[in-house]
């Protein structure tokens, strides 16, 4: 596994795990058999948590059928350790196979991990590509058609009826193993190469696609690995319960699990944390008011759901005043520790290879608008081309048709002999083709190196990702603020992020949509010199849309025309000006004006 935040910072958050963990089981063994129970249960909370958040805080989908792997897990493992006689009394129907087998805990959890990752993969196949609400609410299904089976597949579960007679196997200890087991994948997930492409995509799908990264693929590994984990959650539940029913992973339990998980902050393991100590003291709390308290000179009487109104206020609460969470987007160590990354020699960044883009005929429509109709146009590494026209003449539109965001509906575009229509849009970037974006679309709550470093480990393999992450950042003046968040730096700052994270890519073809929009002039000049030492010194082509027309005639060899989603003019800057239906179309109608 591949890691990507510094070595101190990841030192200090998995050495901490265990020594919290240990802490509590400590003072669960010392106080009593009562607070012993709350702690393994809060345990088992906090590995479950960890496993949702490990897909949830970094996907950015909120699940709530993970407690369905849960369940598998739970039964899958107590049936493998039920002894046989008492399946043979109350599981008469149970195939011989299973009757006879009676593992240890041990061999029945990983037994159980690894039939639900299984299951998961399955699922995770029917859904992988759905994306926001349309993915939250297919994990809904999944809670409630697994609910369905477990109630209907009666001579395996025992129905709605409690299953029980597991060995009740679930020590503080073992409780605690899982807990820090859960708790360390989940972290060092988060900041391996797998976690921050993933990041990536949760903050915005289309850069991340633009950079090279599979957005479908990166949460499908994620769903699998924390069913894995809620497979042990639920492992370790049944065997601390030694009975229970299908309704125990169901919407109370979810509930509760997602409470803890908003609370703390699901983008981080320190959030699982804090969500969870936070949620279990209210929740024991509230249910010792539930049942009515007499302090002596008031009667407080009893009250039926206090617990889940108290938890459903906690949650509004924290929505309102800190949809973050408790710990906010940051680790705590990532608060306390400086960071200090390995020092890497900058790479030079490699010339770029010399393949045309091609494009032939390029028409998209959407319903009866036709945005580009029939446009051919050819961008060469070298070169330096501008793609110009009013508001609406189809810029953007073509250009995302050249960089693979959207299809055309008729049309060819190659490159180096290869049709690129029918690739999907992350594997562009490995045609030699980088872009950014006329609204800014960086990942803005990760550092300004965690944005280029994704593009690096996403293209070329992650050979050099260092090397290739420090050349890019030394390239576009941005060494003194690499750890900075990026939705915190200046407009012109941003910009000059986004580039680094195409250049480190290393393309032949970088597009920009409008890279000096917002721009003071000076910041305007010193792109323009960036672009022209990029153009000079790597032999990278630019395709370049903008409306600042002083910077498209002083920085473009040639100028494409669009107007009305047709292709109107293309040749130097000296002919466009002179073109007569660019007159007409874009600069207006007197010549003087295009001085």
């Amino acid at each position: 596994m591949e890691l990507t935040a510094p070595r101190s910072q990841l030192a200090a958050a998995v050495l901490a795990v265990p020594g919290f963990v240990v802490l509590l089981a400590l003072a669960g063994d010392a106080i009593g058999t009562s607070v012993e129970r709350t702690i393994i249960v809060f345990l088992i909370s906090l590995t479950a948590i960890a496993a949702m958040g490990l897909y949830s805080g970094n996907s950015g989908i909120l699940s709530f059928g993970h407690l369905s792997f849960m369940g598998i897990g739970a039964y899958a493992a107590a049936l493998l350790t039920l002894p046989a006689q008492i399946k043979g009394a109350t599981l008469p129907a149970l195939p011989e196979w299973l009757a006879v087998i009676e593992l240890g805990l041990l061999p029945a959890t990983l037994t159980a991990v690894i039939l639900t990752m299984t299951v998961a993969g399955l699922v995770g196949l029917a859904i992988w590509r759905l994306d926001g609400s349309a993915a939250t609410i297919s994990t809904l299904a999944l809670l409630i058609i697994t609910h369905g089976i477990l109630i209907g597949w009666r001579d395996v579960t025992r129905g709605a009826q409690t299953f029980f007679g597991v060995p009740r196997d679930t020590t503080i200890w073992v409780a605690a193993a899982g807990c820090v087991i859960s708790l360390v994948v989940a972290r060092l997930y988060r900041d391996s190469a797998c976690g921050l492409r993933l990041r990536a995509g949760r903050e915005n799908a289309i850069a991340a696609a633009a950079i090279g990264i599979s957005v479908p693929r990166e949460r499908f590994i994620a769903f699998v690995l924390s069913a894995g984990l809620m497979a042990l959650s639920g492992a370790l539940i049944a065997h601390f319960l030694g009975a229970f029913s299908p309704k125990k992973f169901y919407f109370t339990d979810t509930f509760f699990l997602l409470a803890m998980l908003i609370v703390g902050g699901m983008t981080t393991v320190t959030g699982a944390v804090l969500g969870a100590v936070v949620v279990t003291l209210l929740t024991e709390l509230l249910r010792r008011l539930e049942g009515g308290l007499d302090l002596g000179f008031v009667e407080i009487p009893q009250v039926f759901g206090t617990t889940q109104i108290g938890i459903g206020m906690l949650i509004l609460l924290a929505l309102m005043r800190r949809p973050e969470g408790l710990a906010g987007l940051r680790e705590w160590e990532e608060w306390l520790i400086p960071p200090r990354r390995t020092a890497v020699d900058p790479k030079p960044l490699s010339p770029a290879e010399s393949d045309p883009l091609d494009a032939i005929s390029l028409t998209k429509r959407f319903g009866g608008v036709v945005a580009t109709e029939e446009v051919s146009v050819t961008v060469t590494p070298g070169e330096i081309v501008g793609l110009i026209g009013p508001n609406g003449s189809g810029k953007t539109t073509l250009l995302n048709q050249l960089s693979g965001v959207l299809r055309p509906s008729e049309g060819a575009i190659t490159k180096g002999g290869k049709d690129l229509v029918h690739l999907p849009p992350h594997k562009f970037v490995d045609a030699g083709i980088a872009r950014t974006f006329q609204n800014i679309r960086l990942f803005p709550t990760l550092s300004v190196y965690q944005n280029v470093q994704a593009a690096a480990l996403a293209t070329k393999g992650g050979r050099d990702a260092g090397a290739r992450v420090a050349a890019a950042l030394e390239r576009l003046g941005l060494s003194g603020v690499t750890e900075t968040m990026a939705g915190n730096l200046s407009y012109g700052d941003q910009r000059r992020v986004e580039i680094a994270r195409a250049l480190v890519c290393q393309p032949s073809l970088i597009f920009l949509d409008e890279p000096a929009a917002g721009m003071n002039r000076e910041e305007t000049d010193a792109l323009m010199e960036i672009l022209r030492k990029l153009n000079s010194d790597l032999g990278i082509g630019i395709l370049l849309v903008d409306h600042d027309l002083g910077l498209i005639n002083a920085l473009c060899h040639r100028i494409i025309v669009l107007n009305e989603g047709k292709l109107i003019a293309e040749g130097s800057p000296e002919e466009v000006r002179r073109n007569p239906a660019v007159i007409e179309a874009y600069l207006g109608t007197s010549k003087k004006e295009t001085r």
